[in-house]
């Protein structure tokens, strides 16, 4: 990139000057040298005479019109652009171009890898396989012919085959035909030495739909989750929102390097093979949960995101929060709905919600970008859902439903907007949702300051709400949300009123009769908004809600309140000077969440016990006191672990399962709870501890129990195998890439004095590549983003490191580079040392002349955009 790249404004978006009614592909595969011919039916949409299509790093050979080959003068070819002069109102166009897939370590477009071919399209990857008009809201069909060496045996494409046969030179062809429109960024296609592994599902009309998973043979045996995942999730889909499938083959192919999860193209979808592939001895209870959800999603695209897709790339969250909304509800009804709110919630507060208040705010529906990569975010899909949540919220389930049926029929086929779907919601419910939309314009997140007065004689309670949200950049001022605000009061024993009510004005006071006692508020049920919630909660307050609280939800928070309070108070002990020591009260409340053992859902159980991450507690203070955050965690693990030994070796041995592995949800359960016992007392100096982790490390039959062994032996600081068991795992799951990079993410997280200078060897190990993107986030990614201790070492050497990574990875990757950028975005939030330094390497990155990817982050981040 040279210059400064220009922005792209959503209110400079006017429809497209032509439409592609229809597209016949021909892609002859080579490694180095595959041509593409292109045939679109065009026609006029507007005034413009001349055609301007989308291209880059295209070799343009031959462009027809009508049949007839144009002269140069017909024509011009720009750094992005070709432009056709003077075509008539209704034509065909046939494009002829050569491409490198080889040489595209970008993984944008059609590229080559470990012996495979692939497409990834979205958001603008076509226009990297021919010139096209590369917008959503151009919706073609497809008939794609591919041709390949006989080497490899599967070409795939979108849609039905039509045909195959055996060419000379010992090559052969196939036809795929896609009967719906499509923009363009749904095209794929994949060729390769693949084996398939098959299966089938009837649909509610009693249709067949074949279901094909695409793997490489050696994981042929790692599918079996995966094809029950997706009969789940399309039973599912059948039976809460009346979706059935529309084609009779359902295709997903796993491949290793691949920027993104997954990819949710027409009927032929293409996952990161960490989305795909579970075996007990390889894949942890999360990966089988994970795996679930994700084929989840991309499979309810079909409905929200193919056949309703988004007018234009300002309206991402139109398909993507809508479809996470989806997948977390049938998450929630495959484990438990508790725990996949607070695992959700965990995720908002610890990644949206400083996304929102850094230099990297954007609404859910963006004004402007520079790089549509970058706006992958967790504000566009994460609190995109729970904007969709909200409105379920208001509605309530009928009323949504009616509101998600009008939606499908009166848009199906279409390119649609955010706005499109909430009219819908208002003409099916009759609900108001004028006020509501802000929260699809607005960045930032609502801060709720609630305060009570009770009136004895009156036996009222009144709580008093206002609402704040802070300047974002480009929104200095905010206008009032519409809120919806499930509350609880809890007096007396075990006595409780509930209600949602509506937040609309900066300042409300709801008042509740015939409550008998000064109750304690319970605030934001079910996390009812993503906002944050100020009241004067006392540390017995929490403690009474975090036992007697009906809502599973606020219970949680309520422990999560009441722990951050103990440990930033011990964050002021160090900033003192003052000697820390653990109360008596916090000891107590721990323990008797202990005894929970048994009474409880295991996994709800291990959530009440899991204390709030580095990253969520820095975010609770002006300035994030790196140290002595990490100082006065630790502190407190160390002495409930000392404290509350026996008890967690009682809750240990209680959660042993000597029988052979199985996924479910409640086995899942025991053994994290298992875990986070054990990660308590590999805290302490036990040899008996330690004997428990090597037995657990060398006689567990499934990764969950191994990793969690080793991950405790690893980042063990006084452990003398520790150097013989990194090499005995390395050595034993050598030849399995997403066992080893767990491997690699375990030493990047390791709260160890020596991790940083075990990171920079790790970049020149063997077995690390910048080229495949899983790779890059297991060690870069999870050191410079979740271990916050280390990477922030005050003399700045984890910023170099990540900013050198960054300059590396640009040429290759920039939209893998501008995504590992993100934690030097957050400067301002550090002490004035570290600031400089995140700022002096954020500088040195803009002064290398980045991509429009990293650029955009780059710039952002200080200012300068």
């Amino acid at each position: 990139m040279t210059g400064k790249p220009e922005k792209k404004y959503l209110k400079d978006y006017s429809p497209p000057d032509f439409l592609i009614d229809e597209v016949k592909l021909h892609v002859n595969l080579d490694e180095e040298h595959t041509t593409v011919k292109a045939a679109m039916s065009c026609r006029r949409n507007g005034s413009r005479k001349n055609l301007v299509l989308n291209g880059e790093e295209l070799i343009l050979k031959s462009v027809r019109l009508g049949g007839r080959r144009l002269a140069a003068e017909e024509y011009s070819v720009g750094p992005e652009t070709l432009t056709v002069s003077a075509v008539p109102d209704a034509f065909v166009l046939e494009i002829e171009t050569e491409i490198n897939p080889g040489a595209n370590t970008a993984l944008d477009g059609l590229y080559y890898a470990d012996g495979i071919f692939c497409t990834q399209c979205e958001a603008e990857g076509f226009r990297k396989i021919t010139y096209f008009l590369d917008r959503p809201d151009v919706m073609a069909r497809y008939t794609t012919t591919i041709e390949a060496d006989s080497s490899l045996p599967v070409l795939l494409a979108n849609g039905n085959l039509r045909a195959k046969g055996q060419l000379p030179d010992n090559r052969h062809f196939v036809i795929w035909e896609d009967p719906f429109p499509k923009p363009c960024y749904l095209f794929a296609l994949v060729a390769g030495d693949l084996v398939r592994v098959s299966g089938q599902y009837t649909t509610i009309n009693a249709r067949r739909v074949a279901l094909h998973i695409y793997v490489q043979e050696h994981n042929s045996e790692s599918c079996a989750h995966a094809m029950r995942s997706l009969q789940k999730a399309m039973a599912w889909d059948e039976k809460v929102f009346g979706r059935e499938y529309d084609l009779d083959l359902y295709m997903i192919v796993a491949v290793d390097n691949f920027n993104m999860g997954a990819m949710e193209n027409k009927g032929l979808n293409i996952f990161n093979s960490k989305y795909i592939l579970a075996r007990p001895e390889i894949a942890t209870d999360l990966d089988y949960e994970m795996i679930e959800a994700v084929i989840a999603h991309e499979y309810f695209h079909n409905w929200t995101g193919n056949r309703i897709t988004c007018r234009d790339w300002f309206q991402l969250s139109l398909k993507e929060g809508l479809t996470v909304f989806r997948d977390q509800e049938f998450s929630a009804d495959m484990t438990s709905r508790p725990v996949k709110r607070i695992s959700d919630v965990r995720m908002l507060r610890n990644f949206q919600f400083p996304e929102d208040s850094g230099p990297m705010a954007h609404p859910v529906r963006p004004d402007s970008y520079i790089e549509i990569n970058n706006f992958y975010t967790v504000t566009v899909y994460e609190k995109g859902a729970e904007v969709i949540r909200m409105i379920h919220t208001l509605l309530g389930s009928k009323n949504f439903h009616k509101g998600m049926d009008l939606y499908f029929n009166r848009h199906d086929g279409q390119a649609v907007t955010t706005e499109d779907f909430v009219k819908a919601m208002e003409d099916a419910s009759g609900i108001d949702l004028v006020q509501f939309r802000r929260w699809y314009s607005q960045a930032g997140t609502p801060l709720l300051t609630c305060s009570a007065e009770y009136i004895p004689d009156k036996k009222h309670y009144i709580l008093k709400i206002s609402q704040t949200c802070p300047a974002t950049p480009g929104q200095p001022r905010k206008e009032p949300f519409h809120i919806p605000f499930n509350m609880g009061l809890l007096w007396g024993r075990g006595n409780e009123s509930s209600q949602l009510v509506e937040i609309r004005k900066p300042e409300e006071n709801f008042v509740f009769a015939d409550i008998p006692e000064p109750p304690i508020p319970s605030l934001l049920r079910d996390f009812s908004a993503p906002v944050r919630v100020e009241f004067d909660y006392s540390d017995e307050d929490l403690r009474f809600l975090l036992v007697n609280d009906s809502d599973p939800f606020n219970r949680w928070d309520a422990g999560q309140r009441y722990f951050s309070r103990i440990i930033l108070r011990l964050v002021a002990d160090l900033q003192s000077g003052h000697k820390l020591q653990l109360t008596p009260e916090v000891e107590e409340t721990f323990a008797s969440l202990l005894a929970m053992n048994g009474l409880l859902h295991a996994a709800f159980l291990t959530q009440l016990l899991t204390l709030p991450s580095e990253k969520y507690l820095g975010e609770q203070l002006d300035i994030i006191a790196v140290e002595e955050i990490h100082q006065a965690r630790e502190f407190v693990r160390h002495s409930l672990a000392r404290s509350l030994f026996h008890q967690f070796i009682e809750v240990y041995h209680d959660n042993v399962n000597l029988s052979s592995y199985m996924y479910h949800p409640v086995l899942a359960g025991q053994r994290g709870l298992k875990n986070l016992s054990m990660s308590f007392l590999m805290l302490l100096d036990e040899k008996s501890i330690l004997d428990i982790c090597f037995r657990q490390y060398d006689s567990s039959d499934n990764m969950t129990d191994i990793i969690a062994a080793f991950q405790a032996l690893v980042h063990n600081r006084d452990c003398p195998e520790r150097s013989a068991v990194l090499v005995h795992f390395a050595n034993k799951w050598q030849r399995e890439r997403l066992v080893i990079d767990k491997w690699f993410a375990i030493q990047a997280l390791a709260p160890r004095p020596d991790t940083l200078d075990v990171v920079k060897s790790l970049l020149n190990h063997p077995d690390f590549s910048l080229h495949n993107p899983n790779r890059v986030r297991a060690l870069i990614g999870t050191f410079c983003s979740a271990n916050i201790n280390c990477f922030h070492e005050k003399n700045g050497a984890g910023y170099e490191l990540l900013a050198d990574q960054v300059l590396a990875l640009d040429p290759l990757n920039p939209q893998i580079a501008s995504r590992m950028l993100i934690p030097l975005s957050r400067w301002q939030r550090f002490d004035l040392e570290r600031r400089e330094l995140m700022k002096k390497e954020l500088a040195r990155i803009l002064a290398a002349d980045p991509s429009r990817d990293v650029y955009e982050v780059a710039a952002r981040s200080l200012g300068r955009e």
